[in-house]
């Protein structure tokens, strides 16, 4: 079956479609291409993203976002001479604008929440093809944080039988999936370690009024100094000691954490060398502290935009001097298409019948089918 997944994370930089052959769990990328967001369209998905709005502003962008997401399927499929009537099936996993992965006391009920927008009937209609979209909310019904998701794919990818792997995405968050020798799915240890490029996506747009979005290769943090207080201020956050399942999002790192770091008084290399090596060293306690203990780590393998920062993945060489340090482009998926071939795969096993989370990873009672089919 061929499968086009599509993501758009919460660095906001784009949306990325990778198209996928899959024959069971044999997957062949096929294609991938990344649509930059409109300008206008990220400036609203921010203004309504942990943020008080309007029904109006959500109900439009939802439908304009589930345009874009087809338009980026058409791109995608016209970049590299694909038929688009070729497309059997769309996962689309939506632009989160809210997800508060902990239960919170409300109406006499505990409960966690999130959202994810996009119209999947817009892109239905447009592709002719069965979408797949809303893929967290079943798990949040069956008592998990609904994140992460991906670490079911990891575990289909890169599970092996000797060798103790963590797979590290490192997008707007960072998250890893612990992958023990031999492991079975419910052995799987899966959660978010904190910021990926969010942080420093954030710094840059402030700093340059909106001139940049991003700190490109890290550059502008390799010629400032980390500032090692301000770290460790950081650092004293509860959510770095918290056992997993957990989840992290654009409530903690958002427009407030930036806030925070710009009083700091630090200049902007010093603020962006801060900002990269607290996501190397959050990422490497996380593995420190909650991995290690349970198995061995031999190799570590990244995907994710924070892959083009070199700052960052030099911080964390330093940090897990240990670790063999790889990408996922060694086993034949892109940095950039691995979450855009997760989604694809996920829908998949949707069609398929077949249930997806892992509740080691969300913290669910039982494993469930993900996401809703609209055709």
């Amino acid at each position: 079956m061929r499968v086009a997944g599509v993501m758009s994370g919460t660095s906001l930089d784009g949306i990325d479609v990778a198209i996928v052959d899959i024959r069971g769990h044999r997957i062949k990328t096929v294609a991938f291409n990344s649509s930059p967001y409109p300008e206008s369209v990220r400036q609203e998905i921010l203004s309504v993203s942990n943020a008080t709005t309007t029904t109006a502003s959500i109900a439009r962008l939802h439908f304009l976002l589930g345009e874009l997401y087809a338009a980026a399927i058409i791109a995608a499929c016209r970049r590299h001479r694909i038929a688009l009537h070729g497309i059997e099936l769309v996962g689309c996993h939506g632009q989160t604008i809210y997800h508060q992965g902990e239960p919170e006391p409300y109406l006499g009920c505990s409960i966690a929440t999130t959202l994810q927008i996009g119209e999947a009937g817009v892109i239905a209609e447009r592709i002719a093809a069965p979408v797949i979209s809303d893929f967290r909310t079943r798990d949040v019904a069956a008592g998990g944080k609904g994140a992460p998701l991906v670490p079911y794919v990891d575990y289909l990818l890169f599970r092996h039988q000797r060798l103790g792997r963590v797979a590290l995405n490192i997008g707007g968050i960072a998250n890893v999936t612990a992958l023990p020798p031999g492991a079975s799915s419910s052995q799987v240890i899966a959660f978010d370690t904190g910021p990926g490029n969010m942080i420093i996506d954030g710094l840059a747009t402030e700093v340059t009024r909106g001139r940049e979005h991003f700190d490109r290769d890290g550059r502008i943090a390799a010629r400032g100094r980390p500032a090692s207080q301000l770290l460790d201020r950081l650092l004293a956050d509860p959510y770095y000691r918290r056992k997993p399942p957990k989840t992290a999002g654009r409530e903690q790192y958002g427009a407030k954490f930036i806030g925070l770091m710009k009083r700091s008084g630090l200049g902007l290399r010093d603020l962006m060398a801060t900002a990269t090596a607290f996501t190397a060293v959050t990422i490497a306690v996380g593995v420190e502290r909650f991995i290690k203990p349970r198995m061995p780590v031999d190799e570590l393998i990244v995907s994710g935009g924070g892959v083009h920062n070199r700052t960052m993945m030099g911080y964390l060489s330093s940090f897990l001097p240990s670790v063999r340090i790889t990408t996922s482009e060694e086993f034949g998926v892109g940095v950039d298409a691995k979450e855009g071939v997760a989604f694809a795969l996920l829908a998949y096993e949707t069609w398929c019948g077949r249930a997806a989370n892992l509740p080691s990873a969300t913290g669910a009672h039982r494993p469930v089918i993900l996401g809703k089919i609209t055709q």
